[in-house]
């Protein structure tokens, strides 16, 4: 699904505009604080209902406010959708789809898949995990129709659990082990499952990963393997037991796939020990290239994909063969730049729109 027009409101500094974009390459430039990151914050609050500069909601509303709004109609095969959300400044979200409003951001987020290339994408890499698994998930949620609704059952089962350890670290009655054992069964169980579904999907990941790291990355051979959690010698449910008595004193579930890893290594050292923070950037485009190939290959979906300030830490052949690349999956570009020579090569593109941001206003070059 691409996006045919955005409609944004009071959304940091800016008041109320309207974007008729490409559907296939869209250049925005302006100075920095102009407005071109917060232009690409609304876009992606349709993809994610979040931003990716702050976790505060009320932070991206324009001062004297009291919500902001992005709305955006989408065409997939003909088809027009329209998708909306606002938020307010008590933190209270308004989700809207074709017209039908709830408060379910995930309803939202399914519809348009959303990915972002920013100058801290490295963190990808070099930060927690739970970074790598979103990474992972966000393909899964999209590609694997059954994957959201057993994540979110995997995450109320293991709220309970680390509940139940907790008052397990103060007293131990017949009570609290029946239900501890309850418990055990559904993390297991659903464990087991998103283990499963992680593992191939990466496996699917791989040879796109490694094909996408020849044509921007040649000068490295990269690993990538997936831990799951919890040590390989042993099975979910052995290592709930062998962690029990830990667990029980720290009062949280130290194993599982909440706890699971992608280990990104060459020539058997971490990535993030070797590679320059320009080459990570790389490899992380790698990364995001795979799971939108994936996402093409397996469903009908198509991504729009959001590249932030591309003349950071990458040299113009880079961004071009990034960008070549991105198309190339059918991919709807929204691409930020502070001048045209950061992407000397517009001009070969025949398909494309180009902005300029300044002051939050935003006007489309002719």
């Amino acid at each position: 699904m691409k996006l045919d027009q955005v409609q944004i409101k009071d959304f940091r500094n800016i008041n109320s505009e309207v974007l008729n974009p490409s559907q296939d390459l869209n250049f925005i430039f302006g100075q920095n604080g102009s407005g071109k990151s917060s232009l690409l914050e609304a876009i992606h609050y349709l993809g994610f209902a979040r931003s990716f500069r702050t976790s505060k909601h009320k932070n991206v509303i324009q001062q004297e406010k009291h919500n902001f709004s992005v709305f955006g109609k989408c065409v997939l095969e003909g088809e027009v959708r329209k998708l909306g959300i606002s938020r307010s400044i008590d933190d209270k979200v308004t989700v809207s789809i074709d017209g039908i409003r709830s408060n379910k951001t995930s309803e939202l987020v399914s519809n348009l898949p959303v990915q972002i290339f920013t100058p801290q994408s490295s963190d990808l890499i070099i930060g927690s995990p739970g970074l790598r698994r979103k990474y992972l998930d966000w393909g899964l949620f999209h590609v694997e129709h059954s994957f959201g609704a057993v994540s979110a059952n995997y995450r109320n089962v293991l709220k309970n659990k680390n509940a139940l350890l907790k008052n397990l670290s103060l007293k131990r009655s017949s009570e609290n082990v029946s239900q501890e054992q309850f418990w055990d069964n559904k993390l297991v169980e659903l464990g087991n499952l998103i283990t499963n579904m992680r593992s191939l999907h990466i496996e699917c990941l791989e040879p796109h990963i490694n094909a996408n790291l020849m044509q921007l990355l040649p000068e490295f051979c990269v690993e990538i393997s997936y831990y799951r959690g919890w040590e390989k010698e042993r099975s979910l449910q052995e290592a709930l037991e062998y962690k029990n008595e830990r667990d029980k004193r720290n009062g949280f579930l130290s194993v599982g796939p909440h706890k699971a890893d992608i280990k990104i290594k060459t020539k058997g050292v971490d990535a993030a020990e070797v590679m320059s923070r320009g080459q990570l950037r790389m490899l992380v485009a790698a990364l995001q290239l795979a799971q939108i190939q994936l996402l093409n290959e397996n469903t009908n979906k198509t991504s729009v994909f959001l590249l932030d300030d591309v003349g950071a830490e990458l040299d113009s052949s880079k961004r071009e063969l990034f960008i070549d690349n991105l198309i190339e999956c059918n991919a709807q570009l929204f691409v930020t730049a502070i001048e045209k020579e950061q992407v000397s090569f517009i001009e070969k593109y025949k398909n494309k729109k180009m902005f300029h941001v300044e002051h939050g206003h935003v006007i489309e070059e002719i």
